[in-house]
């Protein structure tokens, strides 16, 4: 009976120790940490923080349109990689495609 008594003593002067112990080295770490104090008005925290989403948004978009790009331009190896397989295979089976020039190719905006 009295391991379980220890038990129960233990376990919550353990708990009450590293909470102690995990909110001072929280605070501490947290004081540490470079960013914006405390100290300045909620106007320039939501100055700061809509200044912050324009920038990510304009990343965004333009890493969209970079990824847009990137993609159309694979898409246009990919066509041009089929188009120049189905004339090798044509030519293979005897039956030879005559080239007249149109070839699937992405088109440009």
């Amino acid at each position: 009976m009295s391991n379980k008594d220890n038990f129960a003593s233990g376990f919550i002067l353990g708990t009450v120790v590293g909470g102690l112990v995990g909110g001072l080295l929280g605070s501490w770490l947290g004081s540490r940490l470079p960013g914006e104090s405390l100290d300045e008005g909620s106007e320039n925290l939501s100055e700061s923080k809509s200044r912050k989403k324009k920038r990510g948004s304009i990343a965004r978009g333009e890493g969209m349109e970079m990824a847009r790009r990137s993609l159309e331009d694979k898409i246009a190896q990919m066509n041009e990689a089929i188009d120049d397989l189905r004339y090798q295979l044509n030519d293979v089976n005897g039956s030879a495609v005559e080239d007249d020039g149109d070839r699937a190719i992405a088109e440009e905006p």
